[in-house]
């Protein structure tokens, strides 16, 4: 009886993902209250902002959203191939999309590292020499920045985890919830550094 029950085990499917999506809401209202803020200092310090983000890398930045353009991509792939039981080529996929993500944040490493040798952190001397909304400016980025970082690394830790069920088979072409909620949890971090990208980047 009890493997009877165990074999027809009701999924919710349905709950799982209904549960992932208003999680994400939860998210989409945090760095909504942050891209408000933004917004706020942004029309008060208008010029200090765009000499501020001068000292930003372009090349950095477009090279960082390529990467993790590329990396939903390659979990969009990868959960249109578990759906079709190729197991090989799910894995494929999830360890490029893994290899993308620390690429990203390897970038971010080296961003972050010529900012903190400049003298561009917060409280540090040269920044506290600079006026107000430089000051702002670089408080925003690191927060913004810093938190997007680490979604970052959330996502690829979930995402190391489906390659790992994927190899193990408790993930495939029957039950694949899982790494269909971890694709997109990954694709809101691509989304959220859309928007980051111009307001930091691109300020005119």
């Amino acid at each position: 009886m009890a493997i009877e029950h165990a074999q027809t085990a009701h999924r919710d499917y349905t709950g799982a993902k209904l549960g992932m999506w208003f999680f994400l809401f939860t998210e989409v209202l945090l760095f909504g209250g942050l891209f408000l803020i933004y917004a706020v200092y942004r029309s008060t310090h208008s010029g200090e902002f765009h000499r501020a983000a001068q000292d930003l890398s372009f090349v950095l930045g477009t090279v960082n959203t390529v990467i993790l353009l590329t990396s939903s991509l390659t979990v969009a792939l990868a959960i249109s191939a578990v759906k079709r039981d190729e197991r090989g080529k799910t894995a494929v996929l999830l360890a490029a999309t893994l290899v993308l993500g620390a690429a990203f944040l390897v970038n971010k490493y080296f961003e972050w590292s010529g900012h903190i040798r400049e003298g561009l952190y917060p409280n540090a001397p040269e920044l506290l020499s600079r006026d107000h909304g430089t000051i702002l400016f670089y408080g925003l980025y690191y927060v913004m920045t810093g938190l997007h970082g680490l979604h970052v690394i959330a996502g690829l830790a979930l995402l190391a985890a489906m390659l790992a069920a994927v190899l193990r088979g408790t993930v495939h072409g029957g039950d694949f919830v899982k790494l269909e909620n971890s694709g997109l949890f990954w694709h809101l971090v691509d989304l959220i550094w859309i928007y980051l990208f111009p307001l930091f980047y691109l300020i005119t």
